[in-house]
């Protein structure tokens, strides 16, 4: 019988968290959630931060289960999250406030000071990372430019995945991939850049080690072992970024030309590529190049997500009406198709709040009709979405001289099988969806090739492939989805 190793991933999301347990052959992966809670931001000192200790708490809850649970030896634990926030630690090892999150309003107009100091173009010529105002770089001139006493005291700084992973293990490190989201590393050399830390004033000396991810960074405390009543683990730094580890799972496989989408409360989209794309074309087309797994780089675009519809659900339950995903989904489905169109990515949707207001604001300041239906609401999201989803494919094949064959998309979105089925709709391509929890699996899979276990990526999404159902679409209405889009994208 093939060996089975069992490994817990920690998957830490923007809106919950869930500690996986893995079981691992040489074949197939199975999965277990063994603990989920909810996450979020909670208001402090008048700004938006992470609740660190009830999420440290939360996720020891689910180690202490999911050691019980596996009864045999856990080969790794393997923490991941999303990227951009971090926390900060004194002298001692003590994490000096609460981490802000990346919604928080501390970063308002940040860009433009950045860019008195250091120009727009040579910020990215070192990063090649997309201009986004909650990026690590601009929260932290923002600490500086407010006098921040938590900077000023701060011995080390660490993004949140690692965080937990510090807590764990008492190691202090930064892991390659979710380094690579702050817009201070330098992606042609893989280590902090010296140069957009110096223009901007920022302090290099509070950066930690980058580590390569499927490195064992540490073993699992003495104390934290004696709290939650387990042995010795170590403690791997997978792809700690959550969209990393999500692509480690793309169930890719031949030579079709593919690219991925990682579909939540955000939509990242890109391919996979040997080396950064920094040069004019990118730069006009913010594209982002961050690590990834295997020397390899995540050529991608943020997209605003689900996290539209996720504000609209929010809203209407403060209203008195509680609709299920699904449900929402069945009304947008029975919606008069291209009713009115947004800019999924305007910056006036970013911050918590009333979304459907904040929807029709932008769509009569645009020249549309406001939207009274629930489900019509839903539909122009869905479809603006899959629109985009377009725009950034082409902007893709245009940037890297390369046509896309196949588009995979992973995580809790392909439950939205309408927006699954749009996508292929407006690209006019071929869609495959499936894991919905790619991230859990590529963590888990990555800690079993830093164990010897797995010997390649291509091994890796064989697992994936061999484990998970997996789900086709094919466009329809073509001609419909076409016409529409060369009415939005000359608009």
């Amino acid at each position: 019988m093939a060996e089975i190793k069992k490994y817990i991933a920690v998957d830490l999301g923007a809106e919950s968290g869930r500690v996986m347990l893995g079981s691992v052959s040489a074949r197939k992966l199975v999965l277990e959630e063994i603990h989920r809670f909810d996450n979020g931001p909670i208001e402090e000192h008048g700004s938006l931060r992470w609740d660190f200790d009830r999420l440290f708490y939360e996720v020891k809850t689910g180690i202490s289960k999911a050691t019980r649970v596996a009864v045999a030896q856990v080969w790794g634990i393997g923490v991941d999250s999303w990227g951009v926030d971090f926390g900060l630690l004194d002298v001692d090892g003590k994490l000096i406030e609460n981490p802000y999150h990346y919604r928080d309003s501390q970063t308002n107009g940040m860009k433009k000071r950045a860019f008195e100091m250091m120009s727009k173009r040579d910020i990215y010529e070192n990063t090649g990372v997309q201009f986004l105002q909650f990026n690590s770089v601009y929260q932290l001139l923002a600490m500086r430019l407010n006098n921040s006493i938590a900077l000023a005291k701060a011995a080390n700084l660490i993004f949140i995945a690692d965080l937990v992973s510090y807590f764990l293990c008492g190691k202090i490190f930064a892991e390659y991939s979710l380094a690579s989201t702050s817009q201070f590393m330098d992606m042609r050399t893989s280590q902090w850049s010296k140069d957009v830390l110096d223009k901007l004033s920022l302090p290099i000396g509070i950066m930690p080690k980058i580590v390569e991810p499927g490195t064992i960074v540490g073993q699992l405390a003495a104390v934290i072992g004696r709290e939650l009543r387990c042995g010795p683990i170590p403690v791997i730094a997978i792809g700690s970024h959550d969209t990393a580890s999500a692509v480690v799972a793309v169930p890719a496989a031949g030579d079709a030309n593919w690219a991925y989408l990682s579909s939540g409360t955000w939509s990242l989209m890109g391919v996979e590529v040997p080396q950064a794309i920094v040069n004019e074309k990118t730069f006009e087309y913010e594209f982002t190049n961050e690590g990834g797994v295997e020397n390899t780089i995540r050529f991608l675009k943020n997209i605003m997500g689900l996290w539209l519809m996720q504000e609209c659900k929010r809203q209407w339950q403060r209203e008195g009406t509680d609709l299920s995903y699904g449900e929402m989904a069945a009304l947008a489905e029975k919606a008069e198709p291209f009713a009115s169109h947004i800019e999924v990515d305007y910056s006036g949707f970013l911050a918590p709040g009333d979304m459907p207001k904040r929807i029709n604001d932008y769509l009569a300041e645009a020249g549309q009709k406001p939207i009274d239906d629930k489900g019509q609401m839903i539909r122009t999201i869905l479809e603006s979405l899959a629109l985009k989803y377009r725009s950034v494919a082409e902007a893709i094949e245009d940037a890297t001289g390369s046509t896309i064959e196949i588009l995979h998309i992973v995580g809790g979105g392909i439950q939205n099988e309408l927006l699954c089925q749009f996508t292929a709709n407006a690209l006019g391509k071929k869609v495959i969806t499936g894991p919905i929890e790619a991230t859990a699996s590529g963590n888990i899979l990555m800690q079993a090739k830093a164990t010897g276990q797995i010997q390649s990526l291509a091994q890796v999404r064989e697992i994936v492939r061999n484990s998970f159902d997996l789900k086709e679409y094919q466009p329809k209405d073509a001609s419909l989805w076409d016409e529409q889009y060369k009415k939005v994208h000359n608009s």
